[in-house]
């Protein structure tokens, strides 16, 4: 079996300059791994500009599952649901609600996440699942269990498969 090309963007001021060792995105790759998912690792800011370049960035690049990390929260530099709530074609809200039941069962702050998932299409590139995920450790396990299964399944369906896994 093919690896998927996929992506982890890590979205965090601190870790973007320097002052944070970035812990989630590197997990997330090791985890993705294990899902047939050959993902690069790219950090960026909290600024809505930085997370949609490297989110378009990943796709033109070829990834067709892009994993954001990072600013789901309530704080007020946390704005990656907002952008990738605007890229996306097809909203999947079944998907980061079941991460945050998940989630929920460890840490009740867990569904503060505003977390969104769905699908980015383009006329140029194929489509891609792109989904956020907190930039916990936590948060990060929860995330690719839920959708590490799912991802094979996705882009299947998004290149016209058949409906049944």
């Amino acid at each position: 079996m093919t690896a998927i090309r996929g992506a982890v963007l890590t979205v965090s001021d601190r870790a973007s300059s320097g002052s944070y060792q970035d812990r989630s995105g590197p997990l997330a790759v090791e985890l993705l791994a294990g899902h047939g998912i050959d993902a690069g690792l790219a950090v960026v800011p909290d600024d809505p500009a930085e997370i949609r370049r490297g989110i378009r960035t990943a796709i033109k690049g070829g990834a067709r599952f892009v994993l954001t990390s990072g600013g789901t929260g309530i704080g007020p530099r946390d704005v990656t649901p907002q952008v990738t709530a605007e890229m996306l074609t097809l909203a999947l809200p079944g998907v980061v609600d079941e991460i945050r039941r998940r989630s929920a069962e460890h840490v009740a702050s867990a569904v503060l996440s505003r977390a969104e998932a769905g699908i980015v299409t383009s006329k140029k590139r194929p489509a891609a699942f792109v989904v956020n995920a907190p930039g916990s450790m936590g948060g990060v396990r929860d995330t690719v269990a839920v959708v590490g299964p799912l991802v094979a399944h996705i882009v299947d369906q998004l290149d016209g498969g058949d409906h049944n896994p």
